[in-house]
């Protein structure tokens, strides 16, 4: 059975040319248009690759800082011990542990959003790798989270760093600021993220890059956007 569209998502789509391939400065004023919801909206874009992430070599995955910030507030743990957990606590760490916080995290009580580690800490978190991946929070060199500098990965998190990750369909999907931010902060941010996507590109991906991208809100449809001007965002 068709999901019934409700009468305010109809309303939002008659503001959407849905034909047309927005450049990045029109998909982001006229997503801003469609804020509807009674709080502040997140800014998000989806990508469809031309990779296929089953093989390692066309895995894409990495960071990036916005440069304006995610607008949202970001809960950081840190699984360290001695010195370290000291420099983690003192950066601004919302939890730090070693095994009392894996033995949380195996009764199912995750109360964060970004788990960070030191490397000789990785033989104790993958003890609940099986947890951890699925949620997307497992920590990986790759996007910063397994480092010995925990106090600037811990910073970096609270302060606009995005983590993105293929899925196996080929899509990447992030936030990139909420609808209460000016558009030039918006466009900074967006091409902060296109940047790093494009940058991830893999030697083995064949034809174009990126097949297809879209912008949104929380609550709203998606606005196409122009692909040949994203492959330019470098």
């Amino acid at each position: 059975m068709a999901k019934k569209i409700s009468k305010r998502f109809q309303e939002l789509l008659k503001k959407i040319d849905t034909d047309k391939n927005y450049s990045v400065e029109e998909a982001i004023t006229t997503v801003k248009t469609l804020a509807s919801a009674k709080f502040d909206e997140t800014v998000e874009v989806a990508l469809k690759l031309n990779v296929d992430p089953r093989h390692a070599d066309q895995m894409v995955r990495g960071s990036v800082i916005l440069p304006a910030g995610t607008g949202k507030s970001v809960r950081v743990a840190v699984i360290a011990k001695d010195a370290k957990a000291d420099e983690a606590k003192a950066a601004g760490a919302d939890l730090v542990g070693a095994e009392d916080l894996i033995a949380d995290i195996q009764a199912g009580k995750i109360d964060f959003d970004v788990l960070i580690a030191t490397p000789n800490m990785m033989g104790l978190v993958g003890k609940v790798g099986r947890i951890l991946g699925p949620k997307g929070i497992m920590p990986n060199p790759k996007t910063g989270t397994v480092t010995m500098d925990v106090a600037k990965a811990v910073e970096n998190n609270k302060g606009g760093q995005v983590n993105f990750r293929v899925d196996k369909q080929g899509n990447i999907h992030a936030g990139i600021g909420k609808v209460s931010f000016d558009e030039e902060s918006l466009k900074a941010n967006f091409n902060a993220f296109l940047q790093a996507i494009n940058k991830q590109k893999p030697a083995a991906a064949k034809g174009r890059y990126i097949k297809k991208g879209a912008l949104s809100l929380t609550m709203s449809p998606s606005v196409n956007l122009d692909t040949l001007e994203l492959l330019d965002i470098k």
